[in-house]
């Protein structure tokens, strides 16, 4: 039985994981998941619901009662406060722990899928047949992430920005459960001289070599 491609995608905030994983899917014509989103989600809808971040039991419960299709025309999951509350409840083992099998789950369908986050080659998919960790230095990071809220119509200092990136980056391979770190058999793609076109065909050429070398 022919394996199925599963390709792990992890990094760092805006260092171009999502848009490299999104071109990656189309290229293969598989299905996609940013696992990005449901920290997001979660972390919104315990802001909503009037409860702190910190709240490991209120972020575990808002997990649990995750709906996947709730993700997909929220514009709200674009905003610097999502992904500055996506960070912090993703310290929370429980939140994790409740979103361990869906990202499983959507990992393990027929024929394979890209799935992009901070744990995919470690936790979610130790066993896909691509893993990629995509990363770029925080000053680059923090100006493409800068320039995309700036287009969303959402004003912020660049300086501001780069400490976010910085903090989040602190936060998230700090963590003492699942912390974002370049899986052993990953292929590092440092992104920070290249633009997308560039990027893609980088990431396009590692997913190749090691199809080749699993004969997938």
């Amino acid at each position: 039985m022919t394996q199925a491609l599963v390709i792990a995608v992890d990094g760092p905030a805006a260092s171009g994981k999502g848009t490299i994983a999104a071109r990656l899917a189309t290229h293969y014509g598989l299905a996609h998941l940013d696992t990005g989103l449901l920290y997001r989600a979660v972390g919104l809808a315990v802001r909503d619901a009037g409860q702190d971040l910190g709240d490991a039991k209120a972020a575990e419960a808002a997990a649990l009662s995750l709906d996947l299709s709730t993700l997909s025309d929220n514009a709200r999951l674009t905003e610097r406060d999502a992904g500055e509350a996506a960070s912090r409840v993703a310290s929370h083992p429980g939140v994790r722990a409740a979103l361990l099998k869906l990202q499983q789950d959507f990992a393990g369908q027929a024929g394979g899928a890209v799935l992009d986050g901070r744990d995919i080659g470690t936790v979610i998919a130790p066993d896909a047949v691509a893993k990629l960790y995509v990363t770029a230095t925080p000053e680059v990071r923090a100006e493409r992430r800068w320039k995309q809220l700036t287009q969303l119509g959402q004003e912020i200092a660049f300086a501001d920005m780069l400490e976010d990136i910085r903090r989040r980056d602190e936060r998230d391979s700090g963590r003492d459960s699942a912390p974002m770190v370049q899986a052993d058999d990953a292929v590092l793609l440092d992104t920070t001289d290249m633009g997308i076109e560039a990027a893609f065909d980088a990431a396009r050429r590692i997913v190749e070599a090691a199809r080749v070398r699993a004969g997938v």
